[in-house]
C-alpha cells in the first residue's frame, strides 16, 4: 500500500513540473495509479452532483448539511492508511531492527498547509451547495468547468505553470461558454426557484469554480515545497492520502460549525421523515453522497500528485458530458441550444489544452540531446 513514487523538485522556471504534467497528460494510462485516480474522479464527478441535487429535489433544504456531505467521507481514508502503516512498520522493523515506524508522514508545516486548504475547501463546498440548490445539474456542471480557466491562471502565478497559445485558447473558450450561460440566465430556472435565487446560485457556483481553481495549485505548491525541503522521494501516495485526510477533517469541521449555528443537527430527523424517498432513502442518499465526493477529492489530489493541478482541472472538464447526460436522463432537465453551445465550447477548450500539451511534450523530447549510447561511434 505504501507507494514510493517520487516527485521531482521544482526548478526556478518550473520546467520539471511542466514536463511532468505534459507527460502525464499524454501518457496517462501507463501509470496504473493515475488510472485508479482517474476512475475515482469519474465515479465521484458523475455521481456526487446527481445525489446532492436529488437531495434538494426530494425535499432537502439544508445548505450546510449538503456542504458537509462533500467532505464527510474522510474517515474512509483511515482503512488504506492503516494498511500502509502496517506495511511501513514491517519494513522499518526489517531494516532498523525493531525501530517503530512513525504514525504519520506529514510534517507540522505540511499539516498547517493542509488545514488552510481544508478551510478553503469548506468554503468552496458551501458555495457549491448553495449553487446546486438553485441551479439544474447541467447548468452547474458547465459553470464549474470554468475552474479550468481559474486553475490555469492561479497555476501560472503560484507554480509557474507555462502558458501556451493553446491553454490561452482553452481559457477564452471556457470564459465565453460561461458568459453565454449568464446571458441566458433564468431560461432553465427550476420550478419553485425565484429569479433572485437563480442569479445567486449562478454567482455562487462561479465563485466555487474560482475558489477551487485556487485550491488545486495550492495543493500542488504544498507538495512541491515539501519535496524541496525533505527530498524528492519524500512525497509518496501515502502522504497524499494523509493530506486529503487532514483537508477533509478541517473542511468537515468548518461545515459542522455552520450546522451547529444553523441548528441543522436538530432539523435532520424531521427532514428525514418528510423526505420524498422515505427515511431510509434519506440516510442512504446522505451516506452515498459522502462516499462519492470522497472518491472525487481523493482522485483529484492523486491526479495532482501524478500529474499537475492543471491536469486535474482538465480531467474534471472532460467529465462534464457524463454529468450532463445523466442529469438529462434522471432529472429530465431541459437542455437548450445555449447549453449545447456552452458545452461544445467547454469540450473545445479541453481539446485545445490537451493538444497543446501533446505538442509541448513532443517539442521537449526533440530538444533533448541524444543519450550517449545513441550517438554514432
Amino acid at each position: 500500500m505504501e507507494v514510493e513514487a517520487a516527485t521531482q523538485q521544482p526548478g526556478k522556471n518550473g520546467s520539471s513540473r511542466q514536463h511532468r504534467s505534459a507527460c502525464a497528460a499524454t501518457r496517462p494510462f501507463r501509470n496504473p495509479l493515475l488510472v485508479v485516480n482517474f476512475i475515482l474522479m469519474v465515479v465521484g464527478s458523475a455521481c456526487g452532483p446527481l445525489l446532492l441535487r436529488a437531495y434538494f429535489l426530494r425535499g432537502g433544504a439544508r445548505k450546510w448539511l449538503s456542504s458537509l456531505l462533500q467532505t464527510a467521507g474522510w474517515p474512509l481514508l483511515l482503512v488504506p492508511l492503516c494498511f500502509s502503516y502496517r506495511s511501513r512498520r514491517r519494513r522499518e522493523e526489517d531494516v532498523n531492527g525493531g525501530a517503530a515506524a512513525s504514525w504519520f508522514l506529514m510534517t507540522p508545516r505540511l499539516l498547517v498547509a493542509s488545514a488552510v486548504i481544508g478551510l478553503m475547501t469548506g468554503l468552496d463546498d458551501l458555495l457549491y451547495a448553495f449553487g446546486l440548490a438553485y441551479l439544474p445539474v447541467s447548468t452547474s456542471s458547465i459553470l464549474i468547468s470554468t475552474q479550468l480557466a481559474f486553475t490555469a491562471a492561479f497555476a501560472l502565478l503560484l507554480v509557474r505553470q507555462r502558458f501556451t497559445a493553446f491553454s490561452v485558447n482553452a481559457v477564452v473558450l471556457l470564459t465565453i461558454g460561461a458568459a453565454m450561460l449568464g446571458m441566458n440566465a433564468g431560461g432553465d430556472r427550476p420550478a419553485g426557484v425565484s429569479r433572485e435565487q437563480y442569479r445567486a446560485g449562478f454567482a455562487m457556483t462561479l465563485g466555487a469554480a474560482a475558489l477551487y481553481g485556487l485550491v488545486l495549485p495550492v495543493m500542488e505548491l504544498s507538495q512541491a515545497r515539501h519535496a524541496a525541503r525533505a527530498g524528492a522521494g519524500a512525497v509518496t501516495y501515502t502522504l497524499v492520502m494523509e493530506m486529503q485526510l487532514a483537508i477533509g477533517f478541517v473542511a468537515t469541521a468548518f461545515s459542522a460549525v455552520g450546522m451547529l449555528v444553523n441548528n441543522d443537527f436538530h432539523a435532520i430527523p424531521g427532514e428525514a421523515r418528510e423526505f420524498g424517498l422515505g427515511k431510509a432513502g434519506y440516510y442512504v442518499l446522505l451516506a452515498g453522497s459522502a462516499a462519492m465526493y470522497q472518491c472525487f477529492f481523493l482522485g483529484t489530489i492523486g491526479a495532482i500528485f501524478y500529474g499537475s493541478a492543471l491536469l486535474a482541472g482538465v480531467i474534471m472538464t472532460v467529465l462534464i458530458p457524463v454529468t450532463e447526460v445523466l442529469a438529462v436522463m434522471f432529472f429530465h432537465e431541459p437542455f437548450n441550444g445555449t447549453k449545447g453551445v456552452a458545452l461544445a465550447l467547454s469540450l473545445w477548450g479541453f481539446v485545445s489544452y490537451f493538444y497543446g500539451e501533446v505538442r509541448a511534450t513532443a517539442k521537449h523530447r526533440s530538444d533533448e540531446p541524444p543519450k550517449p549510447e545513441h550517438l554514432d561511434p
